[in-house]
């Protein structure tokens, strides 16, 4: 309808003025003209200019100023003509804003005396805001100093109306031609694809992009990790437990009962089932032992060892509860077959009661790698890491001693976040204390060094996240998923 008349109208007249006005007069909504207009514009059948008309209007409050008239003009007429009405009683009478802005324009314009009693200083006034903010309404012109006080009082804003101009194209017809888009059976039983007109072929057209899944940086990140970890040589550690005893989790780590991580502030503790009753009784033993009286070179802890603290369900604050598990079994095929050196990982979710914040989230990835040989020192495990963050894509790193219950010497690993424009804590390490490792069975002479990292740190610097709510969770932008790297160059 809106593109017959528009060519209709071609047919007698040079030009459309103002499509604004030709969808007034023709009782059609502008916005279909327009839409009619891009349509023949676009197959040559009428070419079209932009008009663009900037007018003022009313804001909602402006509006109710034009129809009850301006704060000061009501609180003048609120005051009687002679004598005074007190502050607090004319208040009464207006809305707090209004009242306010009434005695601050009122005052301003001298048209009344303001104390404890408000009082006329003058016989009558003009409400010179209502006279503007009707003109404007209507459609008349005011000056520019005018339009710049009731700007000021945001009582009007800039409206723009785009619209067009339009005339005949070089392919302009009085009717537009349909073009057949398919050749159907109908068309050749009939004969009528002799005289149909087809629509060309756009060959250069893209297709609707195609509906696919994509995978998250998280697994993306998990992926490279796991091919760094086998392309250097280590096994996959089992991960499925993610509820885990507190014997596995604390204490096989030779971390005290009275250590801060115990508490329910930092773990989550299972209600049903609370506890457990399956573990190895002969090694429970030895590590109450070395906890309560030491051994194996250490004093240990000097206090009483329980064990109900020990059986307390929890959900695993670290993957170090898979590495206590693995190390355990090793030791005991060790005793049997001798000792065979290993390399273990594992990537999998751990769980902490932390506040979250831009950096920790009470739910995240842990990494966890560990060699098991004869002989391994601190150089081996710096070696060990920087050849391991290399192939990662991140060589610019920091080693700063640490404390860890379990292991001794024990560094934190620091790298460069170029997003946060700081040095980031990206993971822990060191080797495993001879109080953790012989009472499980393994020689004297074996050591172990090992190091655990979070999973968003790393995936969050390569790909310039500095929030890992953006990253992990119910906040996650969906564009992030389907446009981030397929792969990233820098990870070998």
């Amino acid at each position: 309808m809106a593109e017959q008349a528009i060519l209709s109208y071609l047919e007698t007249h040079e030009e459309i003025a103002d499509s604004g006005n030709f969808a007034a007069e023709c009782g059609i909504d502008h916005a279909e003209i327009v839409n009619a207009i891009k349509s023949l514009h676009g197959f040559l059948y009428v070419e079209s200019q932009d008009i663009k008309k900037e007018t003022w209007v009313l804001t909602d409050e402006g509006k109710r100023y034009a129809a009850e008239g301006s704060p000061e003009a009501q609180l003048f007429l609120a005051v009687p003509a002679e004598g005074s009405i007190a502050k607090d009683e004319l208040q009464k009478k207006f809305d707090p804003a209004i009242f306010k802005i009434g005695c601050s324009q009122a005052g301003k314009n001298k048209w009344v005396e303001m104390g404890r009693q408000v009082s006329r200083k003058v016989v009558q006034v003009e409400d010179k805001v209502k006279d503007l903010l009707l003109k404007i309404q209507k459609g008349q012109v005011i000056g520019q100093a005018d339009i710049n006080s009731l700007k000021a009082r945001k009582l009007i804003v800039l409206q723009t109306w785009k619209g067009y101009s339009v005339r005949k194209g070089p392919s302009y017809a009085p009717q537009r031609e349909k073009f057949a888009t398919d050749l159907t059976r109908e068309n050749l039983q009939s004969g009528d694809w002799k005289k149909l007109k087809f629509k060309e072929y756009n060959f250069n057209a893209k297709g609707p992009p195609s509906e696919c899944g994509h995978l998250h940086p998280l697994n993306k990140m998990k992926d490279c990790i796991k091919r760094i970890f086998r392309m250097m040589g280590f096994e996959e550690m089992p991960t499925n437990r993610y509820v885990e005893s507190s014997f596995w989790n604390f204490d096989a780590l030779f971390q005290p009962q009275q250590h801060p991580a115990r508490d329910s502030h930092d773990t989550f503790f299972l209600k049903t089932p609370s506890t457990t009753m399956q573990l190895p009784e002969d090694y429970v033993e030895r590590v109450k032992q070395v906890h309560e009286s030491g051994g194996y070179g250490s004093r240990g802890y000097n206090y009483e060892w329980k064990r109900e603290e020990a059986n307390k369900n929890l959900l695993r604050t670290h993957t170090t509860a898979i590495s206590s598990r693995m190390l355990y079994k090793l030791a005991q095929d060790t005793k049997q077959n001798g000792f065979t050196p290993k390399k273990y990982f594992s990537i999998d979710r751990v769980f902490r009661n932390e506040a979250v914040d831009r950096t920790h989230l009470a739910e995240f990835h842990q990494i966890e790698g560990l060699i098991c040989d004869r002989g391994l020192t601190l150089g081996h495990l710096i070696g060990v890491l920087e050849d391991f963050f290399k192939r990662l894509g991140m060589s610019n790193l920091r080693f700063k001693p640490a404390y860890n219950p379990y292991t001794e010497p024990s560094m934190e690993i620091f790298s460069y976040h170029e997003g946060f424009g700081k040095w980031v804590e990206i993971g822990n390490s060191g080797m495993f204390r001879p109080e953790m490792l012989q009472p499980m069975g393994f020689p004297e002479d074996v050591r172990v060094i090992a190091w655990g990292l979070s999973l968003e740190r790393p995936t969050m610097i390569l790909y310039g996240i500095d929030n890992i709510r953006d990253l992990f969770g119910h906040r996650v932008d969906l564009d992030l998923i389907k446009k981030s790297p397929l792969c990233l160059i820098g990870i070998k």
